[in-house]
């Protein structure tokens, strides 16, 4: 049986997300699309062994302007998938089949998914599925997907339309007149340009007349048929009153206006939008928006590191520590030889296990961040830091990957793409770095528990916010010298409030505790071998039980007096630093082998013998602010277009983080 692709498309905030999650279960992965650093989701329709779908990035339009209309439009027409799956919010669906116009242009075996049906119904309205069916000439499935009703119809008919390859039996939506001549006489003019390029007649033609310049490129056109087209435009201008690309967009509407007349009975407002507004109100309120968000997050931060992810941290950590001295125990009973007993208990388990120790809490922290995604409520923050980025030159839109680089910071650094300013872009990415990823939290953790335990959250969201603040300086600086200029325009759609999704809230989960276990057991396994090689072996490669006679002593001698002005230079720290850079939950990893600490709790006794108090807030100001991991600073050079870019990010990052620290450090000691 051949296999079958197929594409999710949709608007932003239609449950697009939600769909894909119940069409896939859990057998799907991520990547990136061919040619740019914009995720990607595809997975396999459950219940299916040959059928695979793409979750495309949500847009409003197949004109492209951001990177996701880019993405979406060059993943349909050049990986050319047997089937769409276009889902629309039904609760809204005058907006969302503006898209579906388009799609249907395309010539490709299509679905309609009428997502939120469950509203409609709730709030007294119908559709008129059969007869929408038959004037958009595609077959059109209401479904719930939160609830998860229709989803197994969708797929039968989605696989059933493309596997007998039922294109859309309607593709002309304009009444007589100059548009409907325009559209036709530009589409017999391109006919044989499209049939060699590969895209549908009546999709090219309406581009064309958009102006679409890739369009017009794929069709390679020449001049006398360029002037031939533009006569046509400029005629219909003329006739119409209106420039092409209104004309374009008021035949569209035009004709979803009469579709729904005939097929859409409205519902009152839906009791979820009288409670969004109700919401808002409090929560988008401009004395009270920014202090909510901030007591939110603190909130979250007291729940993560002082109830619930600190105390299921220490009940793991207290299952490593066991198995850590059953292994120490069983080695010794069987004479392992030392270096391999070392290797073991001080390396793998000191190490590794230190790190794996700290899962529960970055589980704990994307549970309650998830939610807040799903509720709805990251959508407002965008909305409120709108105007306040503004005044450091950047708009609402890139709050967005910032918020994203508290999990991570190359997902974020890729979410830039989506910004259609090149100056927003390379200044959000410059900033982005600076908003503290969770591969830190282990640092924090550990070092707030030795120094401040009746304060740890208070610690995490000073550490947080900080790191905020200083980007807030940054960013007024590069507004006022090298990226001069105005943000562009910030337009976000608010949804509803719902309740999140328990199986979405659930993978996402899944995804960040696959994630940080595949890091601890790859590269930081790998990191906290080379640190209890480099320990374990002098400059003669002798094995010695005094790690100050090392290789790696005597590399952090070397570069410790960089520290120095900063309250700590023991080469131990400035190692474990340098291991950073690899990943950041090593610094904890090298710091528990170097200390020969077997657990999280011994580690957080010997750290005292490290740090002053001072020091330590200096030493956390310095790996919050210092460059990201290897894998961060890559997708910088590739986003800033070269990786010498990227390694001049990286030497600015710690340079800053060095003069904060410093006047952390200095300060810390003239008030105390």
């Amino acid at each position: 049986m051949n296999k079958l692709l197929f594409a999710l498309v949709g608007n932003q905030n239609c449950g697009k997300t939600t769909l894909f999650n119940q069409l896939t279960g859990a057998n799907q992965h991520v990547g990136n699309f061919p040619g740019v650093t914009v995720d990607s989701k595809t997975g396999l329709l459950r219940g299916t062994k040959s059928c695979e779908i793409a979750d495309l990035p949500g847009i409003y339009s197949m004109r492209p302007y951001t990177a996701e209309e880019f993405v979406t439009r060059d993943f349909v027409l050049n990986e050319h998938p047997d089937g769409i799956i276009n889902i629309v919010d039904a609760t809204n669906i005058e907006r969302n089949l503006y898209l579906t116009l388009q799609l249907l242009e395309l010539r490709i075996p299509m679905v309609l998914a009428l997502n939120m049906m469950d509203e409609v119904r709730g709030n007294g309205g119908t559709i008129d599925v059969q007869k929408m069916s038959e004037e958009l000439g595609i077959p059109v499935v209401p479904i719930a997907a939160a609830k998860n009703e229709g989803i197994d119809e969708l797929i039968d008919c989605a696989v059933r339309t493309a596997r007998e390859k039922i294109l859309p039996q309607r593709v002309d939506f304009c009444d007589d007149g100059p548009v409907h001549r325009c559209i036709h006489a530009v589409s017999h003019l391109i006919e044989d340009h499209a049939e060699r390029a590969g895209i549908a007649r009546r999709f090219a033609a309406t581009k064309m007349i958009e102006g679409d310049a890739d369009i017009i490129k794929r069709l390679a056109v020449n001049q006398n048929e360029l002037e031939l087209l533009e006569h046509s435009i400029v005629e219909m201008e003329d006739e119409g009153g209106l420039d092409r690309n209104a004309a374009i967009a008021s035949m569209r509407y035009d004709y979803i206006e009469r579709l729904c007349g005939k097929t859409v009975v409205k519902c009152r407002e839906s009791r979820e939008h009288i409670r969004s507004v109700r919401i808002d109100r409090v929560l988008t309120n401009k004395y009270a928006a920014l202090p909510l968000f901030v007591g939110i997050m603190l909130l979250i931060f007291w729940l993560t590191f002082d109830v619930v992810g600190a105390g299921l941290q220490d009940l793991l950590a207290l299952g490593i520590d066991k198995l850590g001295a059953l292994a120490d125990r069983g080695l010794t009973a069987y004479g392992m030889n030392p270096v391999i007993h070392s290797l073991v208990v001080k390396g793998i388990f000191a190490g590794v296990g230190s790190v794996v120790s700290f899962l529960p809490i970055i589980v704990t922290l994307f549970f309650f961040l998830s939610i807040l995604e799903d509720t709805g409520y990251m959508a407002r923050v965008a909305f409120v830091m709108d105007k306040l980025l503004r005044r450091l030159g950047l708009s609402g839109r890139s709050f967005v990957p910032m918020i994203i680089g508290f999990g991570c910071t190359v997902p974020a650094v890729m979410a830039t793409r989506t910004l259609p300013s090149q100056r927003d872009r390379r200044m959000t990415i410059l900033l982005t770095p600076f908003m503290s990823c969770s591969a830190k939290i282990p640092i924090y953790a550990a070092v707030s528990a030795a120094f401040f335990p009746q304060y740890a959250a208070l610690t995490m969201g000073v550490l947080y916010f900080g790191g905020m603040l200083v980007g807030v300086l940054l960013a007024l600086v590069m507004n006022k010298t090298a990226f001069r200029g105005k943000p562009v325009p910030f337009v976000m759609e608010l949804p509803n409030y719902r309740l999140p999704s328990f199986k979405s809230v659930m993978m996402l989960l899944w995804d960040k505790a696959k994630d940080f276990l595949q890091r601890a057991f790859t590269v930081i396994f790998v990191a906290t071998l080379v640190i209890w090689f480099l320990q374990s072996f002098d400059t003669r490669l002798n094995f010695v039980q005094d790690s100050s006679k090392s290789l790696l002593a005597l590399i952090g001698r070397w570069i410790s007096p960089i520290f120095r002005p900063l309250g700590f230079e023991d080469w131990r720290i400035s190692t474990a630093l340098i291991t950073g850079f690899t990943a950041k939950e090593a610094v904890i990893s090298t710091m528990g082998v170097l200390m020969g600490a077997g657990s999280t709790a011994e580690l957080t006794r010997a750290l005292p013998a490290l740090f002053t108090t001072a020091s330590a807030l200096s030493f956390l100001t310095f790996t919050l602010l210092y460059t990201p991991c290897v894998a961060a600073t890559a997708a910088i050079g590739r986003e800033l277009g070269g990786r010498w870019r990227g390694a001049l990010v990286a030497v600015f990052q710690c340079v800053i983080a060095w003069l904060v620290a410093l006047l952390v450090y200095q300060g810390v000691r003239l008030l105390f």
